[in-house]
């Protein structure tokens, strides 16, 4: 009762006010006494003013009883005396007014103008009185949060939205006026016209024709309107905040303008703005001040991409990144093209430059990777072929996928109604066309090393056909030689990198008619040419696959997927030899050499080695079984390292790791008493399918270290990522099908792989053999060998193998087992049946191998076995099953890590000497370091002293020695290659130059390798040196070092190189130090202390730069832009190191450790006195950008599925709480203040610009805190532009810091 009561009451008082309101209405009187009468009213009656519902009754007594101009004049008093909220009054009749514009234009016209007069006073309306619940009615009343779906119910981000829909709604009138609204994709958002049927007025009616006037002035003066609330610089900041954050009304909003831009008559008959004006206005993204460190950075002339540190210097991280892939000693679980992508985007981002530009810069660092080893030294690490792969598939994918990125983003954004297709879809492709176009400007980068000229002659050959219009297919080119060329088709790298994108569909044939693409026209072919060869024309056609059919597929790769594709079916559907024709040839040249389908190759490939149970199979045992010849030949044929590194690049990896792991169970589970016989005639058994087999699949991890080597911090091991549990769970990985991760082109390629061979997941638990063996290697490298029990069965295939081993060892009565265990309760050797190999299933013999190489081990260091002999026999049971050789690597390692066996002396007579080339290799060693200033120990030993090697290491490379290097053997040096590598590094300096030594007496044709090799241990057993060696490269690249033995310009063509070995003219000459770290950091075990070193290394350089660069200027100064682009290239490089060393956790480390400890230490220059305030700001901006580049290498710039991407938000959030805190006075600061200023004014803007993503993701609270501080420095643009981008919860901050600083 007491409520109805009141609610009479408040209803009286409107209804008296609105009474006044008509009857001085009725006598005319004047405004202002009609509004000191109701506020004296409304005061006396308790109501504060601004008063909510004196609004809303006024605004519903003109509309439309009472439209007539003294109601109008009473309503602009009481919104000018702030009787009643102005943006409410606006609201109000911006609904009323606005639909009823053509029958009211006067109404119109007069709400324009209160519009004009008041929208734009937002300091002073938003802070009267009941601002807050004035804003709350607002939103009721228009309905903004949800239809602009805002959820924060804050005062100003509503004001945001009600300055966006005000002149949203003036766009979709204007655009009505003119008959346009209809050709917008969607309805607008309020209505434009009356909802019921409109009476005439006959105030209206008598004056028609004023009243069209009166509309076409109304039309123009709203556009006017729209474009002063784009040029306020208060609304116009307001705008902004709607574009940051609702992109997608935005884009509508947007998509209308444009139509009012090209169709507009009122916009072109207006005298206040023009079509050119507008469009400026909607175009432009910069309204906060560009802070120096994020200043764009144009891509420069080629000099700069290889020597000098101009700003494409700044590219380095790519070339870094290329150069770090080609490392043969490790295969990376994640494809290469994934990482490859994010970097670039990376750079693209941070760097603010066009797609051009980062496009050129990728191909260019390509081809210097081609070309840095285009006549490569030799050795079991990836080669020519790798690095090609690199450049024309690789290189290629990256691009095709991120033309695809924004072209699908396109089609989207089209289908959701957006009609902006036209305006960004293509972009990315015509910068990719130009950036192609470009390159033809770089010859010395084009120039094919020898063993492709006669592809990229052929890609010219096909050009030059196409443009003098003849038309001949791959048939002709099977047939023909360019050097029967009419004219001269001389190619380059050039005309294979087009043909691979060709091939991509990311050109077409008219990029032949590029100038200066081909030299010529040609009028006829050459003639007598053989109207059919043996090759891929006449095989898609149909040929037999006959042995001469073969050996050209096998020697030519295939041109197109179809070509290929037939192969892969007929391997899979054909009978056995046409299986074994069709692994032959996926693993021949169409693998190495064909660029434009090896995604295609290396997928059929995986697909094979899991192939299919067939429908009419019924045997007990597994279907591979059958497969074993097919098997064979594809596990050959993909062994060597550049094949592993190609499948590496892909990502197949994890996919290659679970099909290798079930071809190992059941092979090695099988007695090999059967076999098969190829088509060569070589006979093949399940114990040589296993072996091969394994010798891959441990190539796919480091097998021989410790799975907790390089724990970093609180996040996983790096070396839990070379396990087979962590392959695995990589490989289920690919089958989850998310809508995100299937927008990336690469993950539904990988996807696709995974689901083909098994749609479910795999994990280690389902290969029962292969874990026991597993779980014994990790405790082999724990824990000393234990656990053999006489009598089992262990035991019993301990006895056999050594009786294998060494039958032909006599040592009277004692049986063989005897002289190798030195026990006496092995029986004796009987008949000649006890020396005939055992035939046990290989992971029996494997799980006995440790036991049976420490009984020969310990029988050879007490003398019952000459070190002969224990090679001999060792080379033995690798030769019974190659796959031995990995548990004895396996057992050498951990023995020599363990420290307790003797050395022995490597004196010529019982083992290899060094002596003959020991002086010879440390000479070597030392031209390879000249130019990192480290110090090389001597190795020069005494004559009563000859080289010695621990006794596991001296009998592993004894054993290895002993191999030869043929093709049969190389599967298995390789593998053991770098097991012997790292076990050698890892002993006393001079064991590794000494193991180099021996092997150059092996195979002088490796001698280069293994004497780089050996003069990378020198790094391995100092930090110091490592130190020495990152001081060489940031001197290199920044060309600070005079006495340089590389390059005194810099640039990265001194920090990498041109390539080294005894080839070069001159021997050996001094390697890169970029170069030598990138294959040296791998074997650091403890890389922790690198993040201390880099900041000390950067800032270091910081100062030389400042202090010692103007000493070379030729005007006696350096001028700070060009600083700080050297400093930008020193950060650069540093957080290249930090991102390749240590990854996720070293980057974390930096955030959360390294930075906030420096920043709170004092650190004095003796040369900041003299530089003034530049070399602190310098400093500051290094670290910025460090963090930056490494935040942005490691999470991404972006919203993402991988593991790192989702650790972002804690490890920033925590980097972000320090400067908080410090900037609230929280955490006292000891560095200089101008660093600090420096680094977070630097970091900050680099987060705004370029990683808006990551401050979405961070606590608004944490923001805000942030933002006040930077006040206080009066950094108020950055402050602004750092609330903008946080999202909905920070929109009403950053619009009331607007309004409140008016800038």
């Amino acid at each position: 009762m007491e409520v109805a009561t009141g609610h009479m009451k408040c209803s009286s008082i409107w209804e008296s006010i609105i009474g006044q309101t008509k009857v001085a209405q009725s006598k005319g009187s004047d405004p202002m006494t009609w509004s000191v009468q109701i506020s004296s009213e409304l005061r006396s009656l308790g109501i504060s003013l601004p008063c909510v519902e004196l609004g809303k009754h006024l605004v519903s007594h003109i509309c439309w009883q009472n439209n007539v101009p003294i109601a109008w004049k009473f309503l602009e008093k009481a919104l000018s005396l702030k009787i009643v909220p102005p943006f409410l009054v606006l609201a109000l009749l911006s609904l009323r007014v606005i639909p009823h514009r053509h029958s009211c234009p006067a109404a119109f016209r007069l709400y324009m103008e209160l519009l004009k007069r008041h929208a734009f006073s937002l300091k002073e309306y938003t802070n009267l009185p009941n601002y807050h619940k004035t804003m709350n009615s607002l939103d009721k009343v228009l309905d903004l949060s949800h239809i602009f779906g805002l959820q924060e119910n804050e005062a100003s981000a509503q004001l945001v939205l009600f300055v966006f829909s005000t002149v949203w709604r003036l766009v979709d009138a204007a655009l009505d006026d003119e008959g346009l609204l209809q050709l917008t994709e969607n309805d607008p958002k309020w209505p434009v016209r009356p909802q019921d049927m409109e009476i005439d007025n006959v105030y209206e009616e008598k004056r028609k024709e004023y009243s069209e006037i009166l509309q076409n002035i109304n039309t123009i003066m709203a556009v006017e309107l729209i474009g002063q609330f784009l040029q306020h610089k208060v609304t116009s900041k307001i705008l902004y905040l709607a574009r940051q954050n609702m992109c997608t009304h935005w884009e509508s909003f947007i998509q209308r303008m444009q139509l009012l831009l090209e169709h507009s008559s009122a916009l072109r008959n207006s005298k206040c703005i023009s079509p050119e004006i507008l469009l400026q206005l909607i175009s432009d993204t910069h309204k906060i001040k560009v802070h120096p460190v994020v200043q764009a950075t144009p891509l420069v002339n080629s000099a700069g991409l290889c020597i000098g540190t101009s700003q494409s210097a700044l590219w380095l991280p790519l070339d870094m990144l290329l150069e770090d892939a080609m490392d043969g000693s490790q295969v990376n679980a994640t494809s290469a093209i994934e990482i490859i992508t994010g970097l670039v985007k990376s750079l693209q981002a941070i760097h603010i430059t066009s797609w051009h530009a980062i496009f050129l810069g990728l191909w260019m660092a390509a081809l210097r990777l081609v070309q840095r080893e285009r006549d490569p030294i030799e050795g079991p690490v990836p080669r020519l072929d790798t690095r090609l792969s690199m450049l024309l598939s690789i290189t290629t994918l990256v691009v095709a996928d991120l033309v695809e990125e924004e072209e699908s983003v396109a089609v989207d954004e089209f289908e959701y109604g957006l009609e902006i297709k036209h305006r960004i879809s293509g972009k990315r492709r015509m910068d990719l066309i130009f950036s192609l176009q470009n390159l033809h400007e770089y010859q010395s980068l084009l120039t094919p090393p020898q063993s492709v000229i006669s592809a990229a002659n052929q890609a010219a050959s096909k050009a030059m056909m196409f443009i003098s219009g003849i038309n001949v297919g791959t048939a002709y080119f099977d047939s023909i030689s360019t050097m029967d060329m009419p004219i001269d088709c001389s190619g380059t790298l050039h005309h294979l990198i087009v043909e691979s994108c060709i091939a991509r569909n990311l050109l077409d044939s008219s990029a032949y008619l590029w100038p200066g693409y081909v030299n010529g026209h040609i009028n006829q072919l050459p003639h007598n040419v053989p109207t059919e060869v043996p090759g891929w024309s006449s095989f898609l056609k149909g040929a037999s696959l006959t042995p001469a059919m073969i050996n050209a597929l096998v020697s030519t790769p295939a041109s197109s997927f179809a070509e290929i594709e037939k192969v892969f079916e007929i391997a899979c559907k054909g009978s056995n030899d046409e299986r074994i024709a069709g692994a032959t040839i996926l693993c021949g040249a169409s693998l190495i050499r064909g660029w434009n389908i090896q995604e295609h190759t290396v997928y059929f490939i995986t697909r094979l080695l899991s192939p299919p149970v067939l429908a009419d199979y019924s045997e007990n045992e597994s279907h591979l079984i059958s497969y074993a010849p097919m098997l064979n030949v594809l596990l050959v044929g993909i062994a060597p390292v550049d094949c592993v590194q190609i499948f590496s690049l892909h990502g197949l990896v994890p996919e290659l790791a679970g099909s290798l792991m079930t071809i190992c169970q059941v092979f090695g589970s099988c007695v090999p008493n059967i076999s098969w016989t190829l088509t060569t005639g070589e006979e093949i058994s399940a114990h040589a399918v296993f072996s091969n087999a394994f010798a891959l699949l441990l190539k796919l991890w480091r097998f021989n270290h410790p799975p907790v080597e390089y724990g970093v911090g609180d996040v996983p091991p790096v070396g839990s990522q070379l396990t087979p549990e962590y392959l695995l769970l990589v490989r289920n990985s690919h089958l989850i099908s998310s809508e995100n991760s299937l927008k990336d082109p690469n993950r539904r390629r990988l996807a696709r792989v995974a689901c083909s061979s098994s749609s479910k997941p795999i994990f280690v638990d389902s290969f029962p053999k292969l874990k026991v063996w597993y779980r014994q290697h990790l405790a082999c490298i724990a824990s000393p060998l234990t656990g053999l029990v006489n009598g089992t069965p262990v035991h019993h295939t301990v006895d056999a193998l050594l009786n294998m081993m060494f039958r032909k060892i006599n040592r009277g009565n004692q049986s063989v087992a005897n002289v190798a265990s030195g026990s006496s309760n092995s029986s004796r050797l009987g008949s000649e049946e006890g020396y005939l190999r055992p035939k046990l299933p290989a992971w029996d013999i494997l799980e006995a191998v440790p036991f049976v190489a420490d009984a020969a081990l310990t029988a050879c260091a007490h003398g019952r076995l000459s070190p002969r002999e224990l090679c001999t026999g060792l080379k033995d049971l690798a030769d019974y099953l190659p796959a031995t050789l990995a548990t004895i690597v396996s057992y050498f390692s951990a023995e020599v890590t363990r420290g307790v066996w003797k050395s022995v002396f490597m004196n010529g007579t019982d083992w290899p000497s060094p002596a003959a080339n020991l002086s010879s290799v440390e000479e070597q060693i030392k031209k390879i370091l000249a130019a990192t200033g480290v110090d090389v120990p001597s190795l020069a030993a005494g004559v009563s002293s000859p080289a010695a090697l621990p006794l596991p290491l001296a009998a592993f490379v004894s054993l290895t020695i002993t191999y030869k290097l043929d093709k049969a053997s190389q599967r298995f040096l390789d593998l053991a290659g770098p097991a012997l590598e790292t076990l050698a590094a890892g002993c006393p300096w001079p064991c590794m130059p000494i193991v180099a030594s021996l092997w150059t007496q092996k195979a002088k044709r490796w001698s280069d390798f293994l004497v780089f090799s050996a003069s990378r241990t020198v790094f391995l057993h100092s930090n110091d040196a490592v130190v020495q060696l990152l001081r060489s490269c940031f001197s290199a690249t920044l060309g600070l070092n005079t006495s340089c033995c590389i390059s005194s310009n810099g640039g990265i063509g001194a920090l990498l190189g041109h390539g080294f070995g005894s080839h070069f003219n001159g021997g050996i000459s001094p390697v890169a130090p970029g170069i030598l770290y990138l294959r040296v950091y791998r074997s650091i075990r403890d890389v922790m202390f690198l993040r201390e070193e880099i900041v000390s290394l950067l800032m270091q350089t910081v100062e030389d730069i400042v202090c010692l660069k103007p000493k070379k200027s030729k005007y006696g100064h350096a001028s700070f832009a060009a600083a700080l682009t050297e400093v930008k290239v020193a950060a650069s490089l540093g957080a290249s190191v930090v991102f390749l060393t240590g990854g996720l956790g070293l980057v974390q480390s930096l955030f959360k450790e390294t930075l906030p400890s420096w920043f709170m230490s004092i650190h004095r220059s003796e040369k900041e006195g003299n530089r003034g305030g530049i070399l602190p700001m310098l400093r500051g901006y290094a670290l910025a950008y460090l963090a930056a580049l490494c935040g942005a290498f490691i999470w991404g710039i972006d919203s993402s599925l991988s593991a790192a991407s989702k650790r972002r938000p804690k490890i920033l959030g925590c980097h972000m709480e320090f400067l908080a805190s410090a900037l609230d006075g929280k955490i006292s600061v000891g560095c200089d203040p101008a660093t600090w200023h420096a680094y977070v004014s630097g970091f900050l803007s680099l987060m705004v610009r370029c990683t808006p993503t990551w401050i979405l993701e961070l606590n608004v609270e944490l923001l805000t805190r942030l933002c006040k501080g930077l006040r206080q420095w009066n950094e108020n643009e950055l402050a602004l532009a750092l609330l903008g981008v946080g999202g909905h919860g920070t929109m009403g901050s950053a619009a009331e810091m607007i309004i409140e600083t008016e800038f």
